[in-house]
């Protein structure tokens, strides 16, 4: 199924995130991380196997998360987020191979779906710009809230 294109007014595909490029190589990434997460030493178990693990889900979560958005800019905001988890997990992979935990050829085919999950996320979240959905109802801007002023008064302790 080939995506519609930046004239069509529906952004996503058919049949939800799931059928993204990006999710489906996110998955394939968390899914290969999590089973040399399970052949870590005993003593990276709450360290670079959790650490790993995490980022891994993160990307997928984002991006899903990014595709449930309706204006563009806010489904940017998530995209970018899973981006910048995607770029964690590859430095957890990195990290595995520098440390002598997985072989230089575990490390290529990992590092280089890294890198394809990263590649297509920038082509989809540069669609989503084109596309620019939500921005002819709101506008271009992000929506932000104001902080809450709070007055507290100083009392002292020491009396």
């Amino acid at each position: 199924m080939s995506p519609p294109s930046a004239k069509q007014s529906q952004v996503h595909y058919d049949g939800g995130f799931e059928n993204l490029k990006c999710w489906q190589l996110a998955r394939q990434l968390m899914r290969a991380c999590h089973h040399m997460a399970d052949a870590l030493p005993p003593s990276e178990r709450y360290d670079l196997s959790s650490q790993i693990r995490r980022s891994s889900k993160s990307g997928m979560a984002n991006i899903s998360e990014g595709f449930g958005r309706y204006h563009y800019l806010d489904s940017l905001r998530f995209y970018y987020i899973a981006r910048g988890s995607i770029n964690e997990t590859i430095n957890h992979i990195i990290t595995a191979h520098d440390l002598n935990y997985i072989n230089q050829e575990q490390f290529q085919a990992l590092y280089e779906l890294g890198r394809e999950a990263e590649r297509t996320l920038n082509g989809y979240i540069n669609y989503i710009r084109r596309c620019q959905q939500g921005a002819q109802e709101y506008g271009h801007s992000f929506l932000t809230e104001t902080l809450p002023s709070y007055d507290v008064p100083f009392q002292n302790l020491d009396e």
